[in-house]
């Protein structure tokens, strides 16, 4: 059986399953930025990452910047990179969009990870300086991709066919309520001009209304009425809107809350769920690399 991630293990998880499945775990470090590389894996790739990084940041601090502060947090549903005072996110990186993670073992400050970017779908190196904290974030990052892996075969992989079909079925429920909607409009307008020409066909001179047509029941014969209709019921009262889907709660078309992929059960996904599904397969199938390396580049300036 293949593992949803490869190292050459000499520790043992750091953290309770529930703290990264419930929770996340936050590290404080110094972002020293992100970088394009050609390949989702290897050491040699993360290397050349690194010292690109580390001398743009030196160019940098003899400008007088100085390297800025992130706090991670890091679960199953990814590594959040977030502005330590503000908790805005800076980067939210998906745990099936990283294929790659690596720390230093000569500094034991710098790691690093690659992460397919959601847009563009390049390939990022995300590089920190971690306080000496370098191999623990790596191994968070490898256990919380563990089970996330676990937890995607065990409620969101199993019957993937099923909800594909289901997603084509939704796609055309959608398209046919369109239509429907459109065809309504269509008859509302030929009733409109069917009005007007009996009123313009009416004897001349004459400046009394034509009052509706009755049934034998003397009822008013059902037309459909738009949202807009301001005319009153038989006791007065305005009748009530007609309701806008598109003002309604973000659900799908069997009432269903937006997909999560670790708590969800048949339909509980939105119309778009095979391209997401077909996505988290291909990147938990790559696995996730954890490894410790040595970048034996230059020592990280503990004053930057």
């Amino acid at each position: 059986m293949n593992r949803a991630f490869s190292r050459k293990k000499d520790k043992s998880w750091m953290h309770t399953p529930e703290a990264l499945s419930k929770h996340f775990i936050a590290y404080n470090a110094k972002f020293l930025g992100s970088t394009e590389v050609e390949q989702p894996k290897g050491t040699e790739v993360v290397r050349d990452a690194v010292r690109k990084l580390k001398f743009a940041r030196h160019i940098k601090k003899s400008e007088g910047q100085k390297t800025p502060k992130v706090e991670l947090q890091i679960s199953i549903y990814g590594v959040k990179i977030l502005e330590p005072k503000t908790k805005d996110v800076l980067h939210n990186c998906q745990l099936h969009r990283i294929s790659f993670c690596a720390d230093d073992k000569t500094d034991k400050r710098i790691f690093t990870f690659i992460c397919k970017d959601s847009e563009s779908n390049k390939h990022l190196c995300y590089v920190f300086d971690s306080e000496k904290c370098a191999e623990e974030i790596t191994l968070t990052i490898g256990q919380a991709f563990d089970l996330a892996y676990r937890k995607f075969l065990e409620s969101g992989g199993k019957d993937v066919e099923t909800r594909k079909q289901i997603a084509g079925l939704q796609k055309r429920i959608q398209e046919l309520e369109t239509e429907n909607t459109e065809l309504k409009y269509k008859v509302q307008d030929l009733e409109n001009q069917l009005r007007i020409s009996d009123i313009t066909s009416s004897p001349a001179g004459s400046v009394t209304p034509k009052s509706p047509s009755t049934d034998i029941f003397d009822m008013v014969p059902f037309t459909s009425i738009s949202p807009e209709s301001t005319t009153p019921t038989r006791n007065g009262t305005q009748p009530p809107p007609v309701p806008n889907r598109s003002a309604e709660t973000k659900k799908d078309l069997f009432g269903a809350e937006p997909f999560d992929p670790f708590c969800c059960a048949v339909g509980d996904f939105t119309p778009d769920i095979q391209s997401k599904l077909d996505e988290m397969q291909e990147g938990f199938k790559m696995g996730l690399t954890v490894e410790g390396t040595v970048f034996c580049l230059d020592p990280v300036d503990e004053k930057s």
